[in-house]
């Protein structure tokens, strides 16, 4: 344990002493800022169906930002190791090829996390400046962020496999935002064509990661979502895992 948590706290300042860790909070926050205010604007104008959380997180400038970063950070995690041939110094240390990728994907997702956390000071603020709630049910809260949590989990693990794959950190960029786009744009399927069978709306209401998320910001909790984004996960980063072993061994 004590090995990982070295391991985890490297990765951790790897990303704080680079500019572009900053660049991507400054963007990040702007854009779930401007996301915040579209939404509470729009609201202003008049009653409407949805609460201010369902409405946050189930719109187009919601799912544009969401999707964008994850190819910016995790884009370096295992390419700049192999471009740079510090990969072989790290693997000259007395730790697991295991413990090497657990550090990498979970540094990963703290960052992912401190994205987001200044997203709940918003609706924070809201409730002390209004004295109203953001939603109707405290299920509401945890379903958005758990959701959130699933969904850039698994978003992360392909990020990981696309930045093992390659020493090129543009290229890493580019493979993980086409395997987050597809699999995020299959999820559309229901609602961009009408006449396709009904095994195949199963499949994609399965996975929409839209779908998905508008339940949970209702507060509708299903497990399936659950299993689904936590198996994937799983298996990306085995994926991910032999990959690296395999890739270790070439250098």
């Amino acid at each position: 344990m004590k090995k990982f948590w070295i391991l985890w706290c490297r990765e951790i300042a790897l990303y704080f002493r680079s500019p572009a860790a900053y660049v991507i909070l400054f963007f990040f926050v702007l854009l779930t800022g401007v996301n915040f205010y579209l939404v509470l604007n729009s609201m202003n104008r008049g009653p409407g169906s949805v609460t201010l959380v369902e409405a946050f997180f189930n719109n187009t400038f919601f799912w544009f930002g969401f999707v964008l970063p994850f190819p910016l950070i995790t884009m370096r995690l295992f390419a700049e190791e192999f471009k740079l041939g510090t990969i072989e110094t790290l693997m000259t240390a007395p730790v697991r090829d295991f413990q090497v990728v657990a550090a990498k994907y979970l540094s990963a997702v703290f960052f992912y996390v401190i994205l987001w956390a200044p997203s709940a000071l918003y609706f924070a603020i809201f409730q002390w400046l209004t004295h109203q709630s953001a939603a109707n049910a405290a299920g509401s809260w945890l379903g958005a962020y758990a959701m959130l949590m699933l969904i850039g989990m698994f978003y992360i693990s392909i990020g990981c496999l696309a930045s093992v794959l390659t020493k090129n950190q543009v290229v890493a960029a580019i493979m993980a935002f086409a395997a987050i786009s597809v699999m995020f744009y299959l999820g559309l399927f229901n609602l961009l064509f009408a006449n396709i069978s009904p095994q195949v709306r199963d499949l994609t209401a399965y996975i929409s990661a839209i779908s998905h998320m508008m339940e949970y910001s209702q507060g509708l909790i299903d497990t399936r979502p659950v299993v689904f984004y936590v198996s994937m996960t799983a298996l990306v980063l085995y994926i991910t895992f032999q990959i690296f072993q395999s890739r270790k061994w070439r250098q």
